[in-house]
């Protein structure tokens, strides 16, 4: 019998997160050596814990998950998800306009072979998640990457949209607060990015899961608030401003006139339906997890752990900053920050330097090249260990830049 070949939709489909460097990080745990695990953005494996509102709601609840639910989602969850949105300045939504899924993974790619036709060109964010270029991938399109300007802080190039932009373009990717760049942009940049969709006719998918994860007070503004005359799906969750990454508790939300959006959310439904129902035990919590914002405030504010990690992190980034080693904008959401290596430290090829500091220093960390840089000068830094942990990661990452050269 012939090998069975993958289909063609796979063949630049890729996962640098979760990678050939993962995959050699797992067989060192394997043999007994420990590794700081800096490749992703779960907050659970540093020892942070859900939230007792969250808990409470998920235990006294759970018959009620047994069966089937509304294919978008539970009404309960959707109406507090359709409030949460109100609360957040976007207008005529309703119940609806809301679809839960298993993770905004899931809906990236549902919203991808809802909106997408094979030949069509995606425009995406550079750096990026990988998420939303797999999507693409997935649905026969094209991801065409714009610049994000780092000298500027990594906002949105518009100027660089304009170059990109065809009559085969069909949308426009925002994600803010950013991922990897940890950087929140603001109002007036979003408004430009609106103002090139409006030219050009374009729809807006807003990736915003970390807009409950900000520090000092960033002004992020949801892109759907700025643009009511505009057809925009806002993505969120609560994987991260709660801390259930593993309950895949995703949602997205349809809003802009109905007769421009009518096709999307029809087509949406269709997948949703195909797939019966998101995860109900998930759905149980959302409600609760939404009215609860001082667990998540207590990570972000002076004193709480995610604002002491970063204020951390930015000290000892700011001494390789002063020795030449990095450079590199203060994160002001999330758990990420972007640093670049110095000109002065020759790297041909970020996988083999991701993989040549966890040989050397048991630390995993991804390459800018796994968001689609196009240099081998970025890694993303996970802002996730406890303070002492976090200090002596950089502190090695530094030790490992100051005699390394390909």
């Amino acid at each position: 019998m012939r090998k069975i070949e993958k289909s063609d939709k796979m063949q630049l489909v890729r996962s640098d997160i979760r990678g050939p460097v993962y995959e050699k990080s797992l067989e060192m745990i394997k043999a007994g050596i420990s590794i700081t695990r800096l490749n992703t953005g779960n907050p659970a494996t540093f020892g942070f814990g859900m939230p007792d509102s969250v808990r409470k709601a998920l235990t006294e609840g759970m018959d009620r998950a047994v069966a089937y639910c509304d294919a978008r989602g539970m009404v309960e969850a959707r109406t507090a998800i359709r409030d949460y949105h109100i609360s957040r300045g976007i207008t005529g939504i309703t119940e609806d306009d809301v679809f839960i899924g298993n993770g905004v993974s899931e809906l990236a790619t549902m919203i991808a072979n809802s909106v997408l036709s094979a030949g069509d060109e995606f425009l995406v964010p550079c750096p990026n998640y990988s998420l939303w270029t797999n999507a693409a991938h997935l649905a026969m399109a094209k991801p065409v990457f714009y610049m994000c300007d780092e000298k500027a802080g990594w906002i949105p190039d518009v100027a660089d949209m304009e170059k990109k932009v065809t009559d085969r373009t069909k949308a426009v990717l925002l994600i803010n607060p950013n991922n990897p760049t940890g950087q929140v942009y603001p109002p007036e940049a979003v408004k430009e990015v609106i103002e090139f969709a409006r030219r050009h006719e374009l729809l807006i998918i807003s990736d915003e899961i970390y807009d409950r994860l900000i520090f000092d007070n960033a002004p992020m503004q949801s892109t759907a608030k700025l643009a009511p005359d505009m057809p925009v799906i806002t993505l969120n969750g609560l994987s991260k401003s709660h801390i259930i990454c593993g309950f895949r508790c995703g949602w997205a939300v349809v809003s802009g006139p109905k007769e421009l959006t009518c096709d999307i959310r029809e087509c949406i439904g269709k997948l949703a339906a195909m797939r019966l129902c998101g995860n109900a035990l998930t759905q149980l919590v959302i409600p609760a997890a939404l009215k609860d914002h001082e667990s998540t405030d207590e990570m972000m504010l002076p004193g709480g752990r995610l604002y002491e990690q970063r204020k951390a992190a930015i000290e000892e980034m700011d001494r390789l900053a002063d020795e030449g080693l990095i450079s590199y904008h203060k994160p002001m959401a999330a758990f990420y920050v972007f640093p670049k290596v110095s000109d002065k430290i020759v790297i041909k090829d970020d996988i083999k330097m991701a993989f040549d500091l966890l040989e050397s220093k048991h630390i995993l960390i991804v390459g800018g090249t796994g968001f689609s840089w196009p240099k081998a000068d970025h890694f993303r830094l996970i802002l996730l260990p406890e303070v002492a942990e976090l200090r002596k990661a950089i502190c090695d990452i530094g030790d490992f830049f100051r005699g390394y050269c390909q």
